[in-house]
């Protein structure tokens, strides 16, 4: 049986696990992801592992983290949200700690990779994941294979401008598709559908503490749930842009299905029926083609994990 650790690099949290040639997760274990980044973030990674090696004959490690990754996988060339990790060789540091070859893939990619392998898209040749969460991230497989691009940051779908001049977003630009379907864009659409009806918006706001500013994500999936007028304008309003973004990008890589995961997945076909119908209202030469099937992640939290640990066998 052939055995490989993967470990998904968090904001606040490490989570690794044995990962078996299927996809089944035979162990895992968790730890803290420092603040600080840099040796001690390496040495907590190195830790972690060797914690889930001592039972197990390893073959490789895969690490899976947010940022940019160099095409032969070795170096993190940015992280913007770990701190002294841009261009690091990570492959020959962490090598050194744990004695094992690694490989470094980016979060959404390996999730991608994990999705079209073994979760929601397996057996299917070519996938497009959307992670729609804080931000959007994406991950791309064509004929099979993960695609990379020449400098290996491709597959940024949450940076395509949609709306010139629109509102900036953290990577400098203005417009990107994460600022208009993303979880941050369903808590700003809220807000609006608020401000614009506020007597409706009573029943929302009691899910928080009352104020604007206190409404989260989780709060307005549940209000929508219960058939909230706001909360559903909300939605409507996501999927509105998410939709006609997927429209897009199905020009321009046809994929068979758009898998979307992330902690706005939770809304289920509250946010998904509505997205359908966008991209079938979107879609360039409408009813002249097929349509990719959009369809929820399958494997939640674990997908960077076990997608990166079967990219370290490759």
């Amino acid at each position: 049986m052939s055995l490989t650790i993967g470990i998904d690099v968090g904001g606040t949290k490490l989570l690794g696990g044995v990962v078996d040639e299927n996809g089944n997760v035979l162990s895992h274990a968790r730890s803290e992801t420092p603040r600080e980044g840099g040796r001690k973030l390496l040495q907590n990674i190195a830790d972690l592992a060797k914690e889930l090696i001592a039972d197990n004959k390893i073959e490789a490690v895969g690490l899976s983290a947010a940022g940019f990754v160099s095409s032969d996988r070795k170096t993190m060339l940015a992280a913007p949200n770990i701190a002294d990790w841009n261009g690091v060789d990570l492959d020959k540091e962490l090598n050194e700690l744990i004695g094992l070859p690694v490989v470094i893939e980016n979060d959404a990619n390996a999730a991608a990779w994990g999705e079209a392998k073994f979760g929601a898209g397996k057996n299917q040749d070519h996938v497009m994941l959307l992670t729609i969460g804080t931000g959007i991230g994406g991950g791309l497989v064509i004929n099979g294979n993960l695609h990379r691009g020449a400098f290996g940051v491709a597959a940024e779908f949450g940076h395509v401008r949609v709306v010139p001049e629109g509102h900036l977003c953290g990577c400098g630009a203005r417009g990107c598709f994460e600022q208009y379907a993303s979880g941050n864009a369903l808590l700003r659409h809220a807000r609006e559908a608020i401000a614009a009806s506020p007597e409706l918006a009573r029943n929302l706001l009691s899910r928080g503490d009352g104020s604007v500013n206190g409404l989260t994500g989780a709060a307005i999936t549940d209000a929508a749930r219960d058939g909230d007028p706001v909360a559903l304008a909300a939605f409507n309003t996501t999927a509105q842009w998410l939709g006609a973004g997927i429209a897009t990008l199905s020009v321009v890589l046809d994929p068979r299905f758009v898998i979307i995961g992330g902690g706005v997945i939770d809304a289920g076909d509250i946010l998904l029926k509505p997205t359908r119908e966008a991209v079938a209202r979107y879609m360039p030469f409408a009813g002249k083609h097929p349509y990719p099937e959009i369809i929820p992640a399958a494997l939640g939290n674990k997908a960077g994990l076990i997608g990166v640990s079967d990219l370290a066998r490759r």
